[in-house]
């Protein structure tokens, strides 16, 4: 059995409480002044957390604070702490049960916003009555936060392929051919001749290692083409936004195409034959019990991915 240390076992809730109100408000000044408290008192209180924790919770920037890494998971708890005991304080002064459930989904900063926009439509039906919280991160970090439930579901355009320890299971929901993007003033010079033309063409990729790259670089190669790689983006919004300005060529799903050409006025000069691009809802059910995740899923496969 782990062993708790009884300082971490006990927290005290105060010291909580400022942690929390200053990383709201950016500074410790500006909490010291929603606390009515001096800043001696409100450092000395986060120092005693931060030792309750054994970790730094702030790191300084500037003359701002930001969250170090332990700051953001505590921050996470904290949020859910005072925001359920915002809803006891109602109940308790009206006699009504207020708020909604909250249900918590990670997307990995490489999947297409608007494609896991349309998978999570389900949840923000108005007859779900159900908040969503949406977390973006790498795909390691949502699986840790999954494991420890922090998170409900992840969506993802890859498997979890690592620790066989983590309980994690992939359901594939479905798979959307690639376009070819060019913004003003790219598309005429790389319509003609496609893929020929792409040699030496300036191009906008994912980061390296991620899903689509890995089909990206393959497709380049069976392809024999060689475009001039311009710019690595681990966000796929700004990979677009990039794109929009006539930085260079990207590569998006066919699901989303219309929405695309619309939203960031670029056309699309080829398809990526045999590309896909695949769409997974990680869980930490083998078999997908929660209802709300079920209709999540059943949704993308038969609406949105057409799988």
């Amino acid at each position: 059995m782990r062993f708790i240390p009884l300082a971490v076992r006990y927290l005290n809730y105060n010291h909580l409480h400022y942690f929390w109100v200053v990383a709201r408000e950016g500074s410790i000044a500006r909490a010291c002044r929603r606390l009515h408290l001096t800043p001696q008192t409100v450092s000395a209180q986060i120092k005693l957390l931060e030792e309750s924790v054994g970790a730094p919770l702030f790191n300084r920037v500037g003359r701002g604070l930001v969250l170090s890494k332990m700051g953001n998971v505590v921050m996470r708890y904290a949020d859910d702490i005072f925001s359920t005991g915002a809803e006891l304080g109602r109940f308790l002064e009206s006699g009504e049960i207020s708020g909604s459930p909250v249900f918590r989904v990670g997307i990995t900063d490489s999947i297409a916003k608007l494609v896991a926009y349309r998978i999570l439509q389900p949840v923000m039906d108005e007859s779900s009555g159900t908040r969503l919280v949406c977390i973006e991160d790498r795909l390691d970090r949502l699986v840790e936060e999954v494991t420890s439930h922090r998170l409900d579901l992840i969506i993802s355009d890859a498997p979890f392929a690592g620790d066989q320890q983590v309980r994690v299971w992939n359901h594939h929901l479905g798979r959307s051919e690639i376009r070819i993007f060019a913004g003003a003033g790219l598309e005429q010079q790389y319509r003609q001749d496609f893929p020929r033309c792409l040699n030496g063409a300036p191009f906008l990729v994912p980061v390296a290692g991620s899903a689509v790259r890995l089909v990206l670089d393959d497709w380049f190669a069976v392809n024999e083409v060689t475009p001039r790689i311009v710019a690595e983006v681990a966000d796929a919004a700004l990979l677009k936004a990039f794109g929009s300005e006539g930085a260079g060529l990207f590569a998006s799903a066919t699901v989303i195409e219309e929405t695309i050409c619309r939203m960031y006025g670029v056309s699309v000069i080829g398809t990526a034959t045999g590309m896909y691009e695949q769409y997974y809802a990680i869980s930490p059910e083998r078999k997908i019990k929660q209802p709300l995740v079920l209709t999540i899923c059943e949704r993308a496969r038969r609406e949105v991915l057409g799988s």
